[in-house]
């Protein structure tokens, strides 16, 4: 398979500290090579993962991937230029979106752990694109098992917090002590359900979902 010339050398010495999961959100997995390899779509990522677990890397990761857009991350307004972005063939919300392939988590896992090995990554900074971007995206989605990953050391997660009452305001400021841009709070409240109560995403700071992010603030 081609390498993706979607690519810029990371020249502005910025440290490689983030870790970003996508699904791909095409019919098939053919239609999403084809993107990333397209010159034209100016969209690429370091690496593909197929549902049959098959690693593609399109993109070195001495080298920025055009993956993330615009997004926000703990002060950090180029995401693309701080992070390793992995693309999993998934068609999304748009096509039909379902499970993850148990072949393609397991590559997912090793994968990933390779890329902590090789870059000081903080836990917390194992995000999907819809932390990045909670206006625009869905990615990786409800769908997909952020707590199977924290379990392989990959990620943060807890399995239970305490539930609390929290006041807009007091909400904004922890999801941005989290990491998290809140311009919108519904949408910020909606992409961290994604990630960390997926059984229920409303986009409403319930007490559940208040004790779940109290008790990520406690733990890092």
């Amino acid at each position: 398979m081609k390498v993706s010339p979607n690519f810029n050398d990371r020249s502005t010495g910025l440290p490689v500290d983030m870790l970003v999961i996508h699904y791909t959100g095409m019919k098939t997995c053919a239609e999403a090579k084809q993107r990333l390899c397209s010159l034209e779509s100016q969209v690429s990522a370091h690496y593909l993962i197929e549902e049959d677990g098959t690693v593609h890397r399109l993109v070195d990761e001495d080298k920025r991937a055009w993956h993330a857009g615009v997004g926000w991350w703990r002060g950090a307004i180029d995401v693309n230029a701080h992070s390793i972005g992995i693309e999993l063939v998934n068609p999304g919300h748009e096509f039909g979106y379902q499970d993850f392939p148990e072949l393609q988590m397991v590559s997912l896992i090793n994968l990933s752990k390779s890329i902590l090995s090789r870059h000081d990554i903080a836990a917390r900074n194992v995000v999907g694109h819809s932390d990045v971007a909670p206006r625009r995206k869905q990615d990786p989605g409800e769908l997909f098992d952020w707590q199977r990953l924290a379990s392989k050391g990959v990620g943060v997660w807890v399995d239970y917090a305490t539930p609390v009452s929290l006041t807009d305001e007091e909400a904004c400021i922890m999801l941005s002590a989290y990491g998290y841009s809140v311009i919108e709070l519904t949408a910020t409240v909606t992409a961290f359900q994604r990630h960390f109560r997926p059984a229920k995403v409303d986009g409403i700071m319930d007490h559940e979902t208040a004790g779940l992010l109290k008790a990520l603030l406690d733990y890092i």
